[in-house]
């Protein structure tokens, strides 16, 4: 089974639907696309539960191999599914090479070592299961949807010693049948917590099986693995912020160091989901220009004062965090910075300089200079692997600060400008909200906070990123650290 998300929960009362089709078949095997609506037989309002694909392999009478004629597609949809089909085998069968180098960026990273973080060791549980014929399908074998039933409940429990309320099953991860199971197995359920991400955890289970001959001789069959992510909610329907754990066994830092990774992939997949149709944006004009100022600075504002922002990489002076909101992700880098808050602004806010410190600007020009608080910049970036070069037309919007609390500000979003139609050398890409906060933390030194909510024209460094195959985002970290205390000392 690919990842499996959980979009709506199904209750009593509602009508479920199941659809199910063959998306692909290669030469031994096939995916199978499962999408799960839910119906309110009360509003008629139709919901997705979750949306899914398994992989099959046909069981010969001979227990030789079948090949499998090609699937025609009909449709459009079809057509899309089947194309699609090929990129997740790629995802799947490259996964275990992905997340060792992952594994391997975070392994460089320490553990937690907050005083009141949990131990991971008193979240494990175990349970015990007897497969009886109801249990399993006309050859006898374990429905692996009973065995992803008693996998939830284990894990829900292990979920709930740490937040102390009834966990809510959002995604399962990595959901593997390592082998079969049978009529008259008993199965052995181990779950426990590998870490936690803010308002969610990972617990991990593994399941063995034995016959009674294997029983006795303690020889069990490592049969599943599955990752589960809860998140839970208080009386007011809020998610629950969970605690820290820290790993006391080295297998425990193994699977700790585990979590991080496969976070990071999922972040991945998610960052290329968040990215796909972005919309043109709003067009610069003289009646709408206070609006879209406004709105510059407000969005930024916004997406820096939301909770929740997970961090996922830890330098000496660079801080990566990302924020999940529904479909939609964002990133944060925070650096330290010893030069005053108010040179750091001065430089960060003229983007003609941003070149001197940040690769990916290829080139940069001033289209219109609107006010001293406002310009808009044409901006190309240089090509990289399997992607043409882009171009933005943005509006760069700076504030300074009315209070000394509160940060000096300079956002950045995507307008359209007659003056600056699309080029055909370049893809004109979207920025939807970005920009930097600079937060004085003495006289002589500041934090720099820089936003970005994912977009298509980002997408592909964080990707990198996130899997391991590139510190593209930390080493530009650094230039501007470089850049900033630098011209500092020139003044």
């Amino acid at each position: 089974m690919d990842d499996i998300q959980f979009e709506e929960a199904a209750r009593v009362g509602q009508i479920i639907a199941i659809r199910t089709k063959v998306n692909r078949a290669f030469k031994t095997s096939m995916e199978v696309g499962i999408k799960v609506t839910v119906q309110d037989v009360l509003t008629n309002a139709e919901k997705i539960v979750s949306v899914a694909y398994a992989t099959y392999e046909p069981k010969p009478v001979d227990g030789g191999k079948v090949e499998l004629k090609p699937v025609q597609p009909l449709s459009a949809e079809d057509y899309l599914e089947h194309i699609l089909a090929i990129e997740r085998r790629r995802i799947r069968l490259g996964y275990v090479q992905v997340f060792q180098k992952v594994v391997e960026e975070s392994n460089k990273e320490d553990t937690c070592e907050e005083k009141d973080a949990v131990s991971t060791e008193h979240t494990h549980v175990q349970s015990t299961e007897l497969v009886l014929p109801p249990h399993a399908n006309h050859h006898g074998n374990t429905f692996g949807g009973q065995i992803m039933a008693w996998m939830q409940t284990v894990a829900s429990i292990s979920a709930s010693r740490l937040c102390h309320s009834h966990p809510i099953l959002k995604a399962v991860n990595m959901f593997k049948f390592w082998g079969p199971s049978f009529v008259g197995d008993r199965l052995v359920f181990n779950a426990i917590v590998n870490n936690t991400f803010h308002s969610s955890v990972e617990v991990g289970v593994r399941v063995e099986a034995y016959n009674c001959e294997e029983w006795i001789q303690d020889q069990p069959r490592h049969i599943n693995s599955a990752f589960l992510i809860f998140s839970a909610l208080d009386d007011k329907g809020e998610l629950l912020t969970f605690p820290k754990v820290k790993p006391t066994t080295q297998d425990g830092v193994r699977r700790y160091h585990g979590a991080v990774a496969r976070r990071r992939i999922l972040l991945t997949r998610k960052c290329m989901i968040s990215a796909k149709g972005d919309k043109p944006s709003d067009a610069w004009e003289t009646s709408n220009q206070a609006y879209l100022s406004y709105s510059n600075i407000a969005a930024l504002t916004h997406l820096a004062g939301k909770p929740g922002w997970d961090i996922t990489k830890t330098l000496d002076n660079v801080k990566i965090w990302t924020h999940e909101e529904g479909a939609v992700l964002s990133f944060k880098v925070e650096m330290q910075v010893k030069v005053p808050s108010q040179v750091a602004f001065s430089l960060l806010s003229d983007f003609s300089l941003r070149q001197r410190w940040d690769k990916h600007f290829l080139t940069c020009e001033v289209l219109q200079a609107v006010s001293e608080e406002e310009k808009i910049y044409y901006v190309t970036s240089g090509p990289t692997a399997g992607h043409q070069p882009r171009d933005f037309v943005i509006l760069v919007s700076q504030r300074q600060p009315c209070q000394p609390q509160e940060p000096y500000t300079v956002a950045v979003r995507s307008v359209t400008l007659r003056a600056m139609p699309p080029r055909p050398e370049f893809c004109r890409s979207e920025i939807l909200c970005a920009g930097f906060q600079i937060h004085s933390t003495s006289s002589s030194s500041c934090t720099v906070c820089y936003f970005n909510q994912v977009t298509s024209g980002v997408m592909h460094y964080l990707a990198a990123n996130l899997t391991g195959s590139s510190k593209s985002i930390e080493d530009t970290a650094l230039e501007c650290i470089k850049f900033l205390e630098l011209e500092d000392s020139k003044c």
